[in-house]
């Protein structure tokens, strides 16, 4: 069963820059703590990460995944999953908004899991990602 959540957070940072901090893929293990390791495997023509191998380890359950990433401008990125040892399906999102002090960002995030996983699991781990999508992602931007 698919499980779904969505988080909203305001970051002191250009759409431009936060876009950069999205697609900074190697430094991904340094701000979030369930990515081991991450690595891209091919670029767009612009140099954006397009396909994308992570190691992941998240409340126990380690996965070897990738993704593709679809970028729009500096307002949007998607990314949706292509392989995964512990996953069915897996699909996100950064929407950027320009505001007064920066940018607003709305992180959304669709997992299927492959194994059966109990509801207080999924649903802890589920959090633990969002929080990191959103807490963790203004922390590294606005440390850059």
């Amino acid at each position: 069963m698919a499980v779904s959540g969505h988080a909203e957070i305001d970051i002191a940072a250009t759409p431009e820059q936060v876009m950069d901090g999205i697609a900074a893929i190697d430094a991904l293990p340094t701000w979030s703590s369930a990515h081991k390791s991450a690595s891209v495997e091919t670029t767009y023509d612009d140099g954006r990460p397009k396909r994308v191998r992570m190691a992941v380890s998240v409340m126990g359950i380690t996965d070897e995944q990738v993704v593709e990433y679809s970028w729009e401008g500096s307002e949007k990125v998607t990314w949706t999953l292509i392989e995964s040892t512990q996953q069915k399906a897996q699909d996100g999102s950064y929407v950027l908004t320009a505001t007064d002090k920066g940018t607003h960002a709305a992180f959304d995030l669709t997992v299927d899991l492959k194994i059966p996983v109990p509801g207080f699991i999924v649903k802890k781990a589920q959090k633990q990602a969002i929080e990191t999508a959103t807490k963790g992602i203004k922390k590294f931007v606005e440390g850059r």
